[in-house]
């Protein structure tokens, strides 16, 4: 299969190529004629859903939360990055962009980074006039700070909440278009298929989460907004919530997945506790601005941390990388953690965790400062461990975070399947192998807000799109896979829970395919997957009915899929024998053990295309051009 992303006007053009689609844009007035499907309402789908009923559109949106606030977005803390040059220290729309490239380890497309780069400007400018509470400094202008991966001031944020206010930005804009009639919400809907006719996406099978009834939708198009798939590893930062299901079941009606294996580890969470937890705890990376990242010089050294002299501790990303210190990205700071606690230097009473350390900070600015630009952050860290972090170090460890792989899509953001466009997480993203902390905003932002309501018109005025009913073959082929694949499930009625599964399934991962993967290991993971998804289709324990309110059911459908899912990952990360970013291949590194590429064997995005469970998926390679920022060896020393 040939992947051509469609680019039009290079990477450097200072607008993509309008003069393309001129004559193939939808007529204003006709717009209301089309009926839009946003699966969704995070940042991604709450503005596209938002701007595209601003243009015209009919909007059916829906999510798998009672309401829309609720969408993981909340979840982000640190910032989001924008080229505005505020702070005057040579930032610019070219430096982001060559920060981001770089940053993903040359594994990114350009030409989308560069747009990346241009839009994060348009959406400070949309977000405040929204009334998004961006920090501001002492005289009233925005803030900024800094994030891993650059050297420049370019982070705006809300203190530690910055997901929560643009994500309430993005839902107010929707709801005034609920208000007047443009969007229809559909709350505590989960999309179990996508519906395909004449090769082309016109709809959505969903279960109504509070009475179990299988709902179709009709549409012109679907725009697929659904995050990421982190939850295969079960604990991570992700909430218990998402999930990769819609994604998946896209996948096997033909939309491509690509670069499953590229999996980011933050390096600021806090530690697991116990086997009890169900997700872990996200600290902001923001906190890496001002705190200290260090552990004992000597192995097996258990004292309190204020008992151990300045002389004995090693602050190792200073030490081995003086230009950013701290601030390295978030693949080059977890494997350092990993590296210390490996080495038997980690703290706390599991040895895997290094510490955090404010005292610096606090001296230097004072309680108060640090308070403003942090308080809420620490005080969750409190709530959580019971450790007061203004007087002694925070304790930290990576953790599996955001997903840098999902569904290929094109330049206009569109799968494989016509029509089917997807936005944010849970496309293949504009991130390479890594994605710099305070990017993923800016990506859900720009998708929704400018992106696709632009390149949605293209696909519209291209395609003779008649009008269907929920009454055709489609949607009613749809409804009994889905009612067979809900019955086979609840048909099982073995001993053993789904959450087990889950668990097992995330150990596997985590073991296997986690921070440093290699060979053996992988083709470990490879026979173990298949056995347990065997196990849990003769033993999983699904209570319940499906006619009704059942998350048991709910959460058995995603396991199952996670188990299928968890395969193709695998498989990408043993064919990709490279190191790059968050995939880490131990037989492939430098000799002072960072990421070594083979530019020359995998400068491609790798897009697996489904053909059965068990079954060896094709291999579709998009080749990865670089015209303005040539591939070197990563360095941030």
């Amino acid at each position: 299969m040939n992947l051509d992303p469609k680019i039009p006007g290079g990477p450097v053009a200072s607008k993509w190529d309008r003069a393309r689609f001129e004559n193939k844009l939808v007529n204003p007035a006709n717009r209301r004629k089309y009926t839009i499907i946003v699966v969704g309402t995070g940042l991604a789908g709450a503005s596209a859903a938002a701007s595209l009923a601003e243009l015209g559109y009919q909007i059916k949106a829906f999510c798998i939360h009672d309401s829309p606030r609720r969408a993981h977005s909340v979840a982000a803390q640190g910032g989001i990055n924008a080229a505005k040059n505020y702070q005057n220290d040579g930032d610019s729309v070219y430096r982001l962009f060559y920060d981001t490239v770089k940053g993903g380890d040359y594994r990114s497309r350009e030409a989308n980074v560069y747009r990346l780069a241009q839009l994060s400007v348009n959406i400070i400018d949309q977000c405040v006039a929204q009334g998004v509470p961006f920090a501001r400094e002492y005289g009233g202008l925005l803030d900024n700070r800094s994030f891993g991966g650059a050297q420049v001031e370019r982070t705006f944020y809300a203190r530690g909440q910055t997901g929560q206010q643009l994500l309430l930005g993005a839902y107010q804009s929707m709801m005034r278009q609920v208000h007047d009639g443009a969007v229809q919400l559909y709350p505590r809907r989960e999309m179990l298929d996508v519906v395909l006719i004449d090769g082309k996406a016109r709809g959505i099978l969903v279960r109504n989460l509070v009475t179990g009834e299988l709902e179709s939708h009709a549409g012109h198009a679907v725009l697929l907004c659904t995050g990421g798939y982190g939850t295969a590893y079960y604990l991570s930062t992700n909430a218990v919530n998402s999930n990769v299901t819609a994604a998946w079941r896209a996948h096997k009606r033909g939309a491509l997945f690509a670069n499953p294996c590229y999996t980011q580890i933050h390096p600021t969470c806090i530690p697991v506790s116990g086997e009890h937890q169900s997700k872990l705890t996200l600290m902001s990376e923001s906190l890496r601005n001002d705190g200290r990242v260090w552990v004992p010089k000597n192995a097996n050294d258990t004292r309190p941390p204020e008992r151990i002299p300045e002389s004995e501790r090693d602050y190792y990303l200073e030490r081995k990388y003086p230009s950013f210190g701290n601030l390295v990205p978030r693949d080059v700071a977890s494997r350092n953690a990993k590296q210390a606690c490996d080495e038997g230097r980690g703290v706390g009473d599991s040895g895997l965790s290094v510490f955090l350390d404010f005292a610096d900070a606090i001296k230097r600015s004072g309680i108060d400062a640090i308070r403003t630009k942090y308080g809420n952050l620490f005080d969750m860290y409190m709530r959580i461990t019971d450790e007061d972090p203004y007087k002694v170090p925070m304790r930290i460890y990576p953790a599996i975070h955001y997903t840098m792989g999902g569904l290929w899509v094109d330049y206009n953001l569109m799968s494989t399947i016509p029509g089917l466009h997807v936005l944010g997480e849970a496309n293949f993203s504009d991130h390479g192998a890594n994605r710099l902390g305070a990017s993923a905003l800016m990506q859900g932002l720009a998708d929704g807000y400018f992106v696709a309501p632009y390149t949605l018109a293209h696909y519209l005025g291209s395609n003779p799109l008649p009008a269907v009913s929920e009454d055709h073959d489609a949607f009613q082929d749809a409804r009994a896979t889905q009612q067979a694949h809900i019955a086979k499930l609840l048909s099982v009625k073995g001993n053993q829970t789904i959450r087990s599964f889950h668990r097992r399934l995330g150990r596997i991962m985590w073991d296997y395919a986690g921070m440093a993967r290699n060979d053996a290991g992988l083709r470990t993971a490879l026979a173990e997957i298949p056995r347990l998804r065997e196990e849990f289709w003769g033993n999983v324990s699904v209570p319940g009915t499906s006619d009704n309110l059942n998350q048991s059911l709910e959460h058995a459908g995603r396991v199952a899929d996670y188990l299928e899912f968890a395969e193709l990952l695998v498989i990408d990360a043993l064919h990709r024998t490279e190191s790059c970013g968050g995939h880490f291949r131990e037989e492939s590194q430098t000799p002072d053990g960072e990421a070594l590429r083979d530019d020359a064997r995998f400068s491609y995005a790798a897009a697996w295309e489904f053909k059965g469970i068990g079954a060896a998926p094709p291999l579709h390679k998009e080749p990865l051009v670089f015209e303005e920022v040539h591939p070197t060896q990563r360095s941030y020393k």
